[in-house]
């Protein structure tokens, strides 16, 4: 039965109990609003509808949000970004609101206002993503009867994804010449690294997890254990990934990680320098990946034969990072069609 009583000199707090349910409680600024709620619940639970929200209803979006960074996110290879992303959400102004407050229109509020301050469509998708799969492991996992605001939210477009490749320039040069040239100006295992990048199409996370054990040079193989998708992946090594390896190696018996104490943090800052050094200032790291993939496409491979060593694990991913250039399709056209007679 419901008991209804006065909290201070402007609350009134209406209390359920009856057997089979957790005691449930609200609080209300007039006895008339508690007397109604508690009527409801009453009637829930006699017809057995009642779903107790109670805890949903007390939880803001911060708070669900550290208990999200404790329980889910130490869990994904993605940690440490995750991190990041959580505590700028907690920084939000939404983040005080309770989560069963936090509509599809405040989402969407949220998407404009966040757009319209510069951020990609891209970052934007993955802010949001994190939000969507929070509501899904609380009415999942933690029970929460809460439905997820982002789903009936039109999320930005993709951006389309960077074309950037290392192009010719003239005279015998190349822009990767001149990138491994600005390289060799750094620590002594920039150059390696950048070199196997382009041979491998491998994540840069996935070439500073590599270790020695991990290379058969007999079997001319890599085996990646810490992968994005979270699988281990064996990769072909071409002749000159192995040659690369090799004087990296050099006469030493190394054991452990190819590039030990190497950070992402350590190699974006020096690959950025590199680059500046020689004025390729518009060339970032992950466009590597980009070539090392459109590069795989032009030595002959097909997509499935791409994907099992870049580890994409759909061809519409695949395809954002493969960009063959104009003139190679027009030369090789140009191979495929039969000559004119004379």
């Amino acid at each position: 039965m419901a008991n209804i009583e006065k909290r201070g000199q402007y609350q009134w707090r209406a209390l359920v109990r009856r057997k089979g349910y957790k005691p449930v409680s609200r609080t209300f600024p007039t006895k008339g609003e508690a007397q109604d709620w508690a009527r409801d619940i009453e009637a829930q639970m006699r017809r057995r509808v009642f779903v107790d929200t109670s805890e949903a209803e007390r939880t803001t979006l911060e708070e669900s949000l550290s208990r999200y960074l404790r329980e889910v996110t130490p869990n994904k290879k993605g940690e440490v970004q995750e991190r990041r992303r959580v505590k700028a959400w907690q920084r939000d102004p939404l983040a005080k609101r309770f989560v069963t407050d936090v509509t599809a229109a405040d989402i969407a509020a949220w998407r404009d206002a966040r757009l319209k301050a510069g951020a990609s469509p891209t970052t934007c998708r993955t802010d949001l993503a994190l939000i969507s799969h929070l509501y899904t492991t609380a009415r999942k996992e933690w029970g929460w009867p809460i439905s997820n605001p982002v789903a009936d939210v039109r999320l930005p477009r993709q951006a389309e994804g960077r074309k950037r490749r290392l192009e010719p320039l003239g005279d015998g040069m190349t822009e990767e010449a001149w990138l491994l040239l600005g390289a060799a100006g750094g620590p002594d295992w920039l150059v390696p690294l950048i070199r196997l990048a382009l041979e491998t199409a491998a994540r840069q996370g996935e070439l500073l997890a590599l270790r020695w054990a991990d290379v058969n040079e007999k079997a001319g193989t890599a085996r990646f254990n810490e992968t994005k998708a979270g699988g281990a992946r064996t990769i072909p090594l071409s002749d000159i990934a192995l040659t690369v390896l090799a004087e990296w190696r050099g006469d030493i018996s190394r054991v452990g990680k190819v590039f030990p104490g190497v950070t992402q943090n350590r190699v974006s800052v020096l690959f950025a320098r590199a680059c500046e050094s020689v004025g390729l200032d518009d060339l970032r790291y992950h466009d590597l990946r980009h070539e090392g993939v459109s590069r795989l496409f032009e030595a002959g491979l097909n997509h499935m034969e791409v994907a099992s060593i870049s580890g994409h694990r759909t061809m519409q991913m695949l395809m954002r990072y493969t960009h063959p250039r104009a003139a190679d399709l027009a030369e090789k056209l140009n191979r495929t069609r039969p000559k004119k007679s004379e």
